[in-house]
């Protein structure tokens, strides 16, 4: 099956001297290899070039939905395969990607998962990566959503549903939509967890959470409030949906124990401080899984440190959560984003 592999690029010469060499090393030779460069002020450009890549470039920055849909008019392939710049894939991901569309003639579209061995080599990094790894590795097979980092779609399919929403500006739940929208239509998208590749992103603390609530709790959760569908899976499902109310409870919690006890008040703070107990357990139930993965993968220390993070993490979600229902109160009064990629 002839592949079309589409590659949009801002400022990601580094990645891409490490990204685009993996490509070229696949086992799976019949493949189209398009640099989209969202006007990049770097040497993107020519670095693709150098790794023998078809490099389009775009007018001015307009976000990784409006170039990968620029590439598919130019793309050949009957599929188009979708590998964000900081992603290198394994020799073998392209070939997985042809076999199992190959295999599942009824599927429109795959995506796979982040391998568990992330590039950069610090703590935030390695969570983040390990986590979407966790969650794409323990989803359903029959997916409801896309995921652009590593993924494939018929190009027929693509081109039938109008490509990516261009709204999102930025890198942002595009892919997300996409797949909401193919999965309403009927579309079958499957997930393959033995499609797999490296991310190369270096996360921070500040970066991870500014991503996590802007550019996808917050546009996710609006997507699935005016569309009203939220399915149980991937990070959305019953047990997280429990865990973000039980961390926002444990923080309410701590609050008022620490309170209690600067005003010295035993009443309150025993009381606060044995329901504080009592939801820290059921977070460490809901989640024992992932942190047991952590720990097989990084030891018992990694996991006790991700802990705390990982619980950050289900607080900061609620304030996405927050966030998105203003946001739609706000639309249905005929006020705020037109888009839940405009949100900022």
């Amino acid at each position: 099956m002839q592949l079309s592999v589409i590659v949009p690029v801002y400022n990601g010469a580094d990645f891409l001297r490490s990204s685009l060499p993996a490509l070229q090393a696949s086992t799976h030779l019949e493949f189209q290899l398009l640099v989209v460069d969202d006007g990049s002020t770097d040497d993107s450009a020519t670095v693709a070039r150098r790794c023998g890549a078809t490099v389009l470039t775009m007018d001015q920055r307009g976000g990784p939905a409006r170039a990968r849909n620029h590439a598919a008019q130019s793309a050949t392939g009957e599929v188009l395969v979708f590998i964000d710049a900081d992603v290198r894939v394994h020799p073998d991901t392209l070939a997985r990607i042809d076999a199992h569309l190959s295999a599942h003639p009824a599927a429109v579209a795959v995506m796979g998962s982040y391998d568990d061995t992330p590039e950069d080599p610090g703590f935030v990094s390695q969570y983040k990566n390990l986590f979407h790894h966790f969650i794409h590795q323990h989803s359903r097979r029959h997916a409801w959503t896309f995921w652009a980092g590593c993924g494939a779609i018929r190009r027929d399919v693509f081109l039938e549903a109008g490509g990516f929403a261009t709204s999102y500006d930025r890198p942002c739940i595009e892919d997300i939509e996409l797949g909401a929208r193919l999965a309403a239509a009927g579309k079958r998208i499957d997930l393959e967890p033995s499609i797999q590749a490296t991310h190369l992103k270096r996360w921070t603390l500040a970066n991870l959470v500014r991503t996590d609530v802007w550019d996808r709790a917050v546009p996710w959760l609006t997507l699935m409030l005016r569309t009203r569908n939220m399915p149980a899976d991937l990070n959305v499902t019953h047990a997280h949906r429990a865990s973000v109310l039980l961390a926002v409870l444990a923080a309410l919690l701590l609050y008022a124990v620490a309170i209690g006890a600067l005003v010295g008040s035993n009443r309150v703070v025993m009381p606060m401080a044995a329901a504080l107990v009592v939801a820290c357990a059921g977070l460490l139930a809901l989640n024992l899984d992932l942190y047991r993965f952590f720990a097989r993968k990084r030891g018992l220390g990694f996991a006790l440190q991700a802990i705390p993070l990982h619980w950050l993490y289900y607080v900061y979600c609620a304030v996405g959560v927050g966030i998105a229902v203003g946001i739609e109160i706000g639309r249905r009064a005929g006020i705020g984003a037109a888009h839940p990629g405009e949100t900022r």
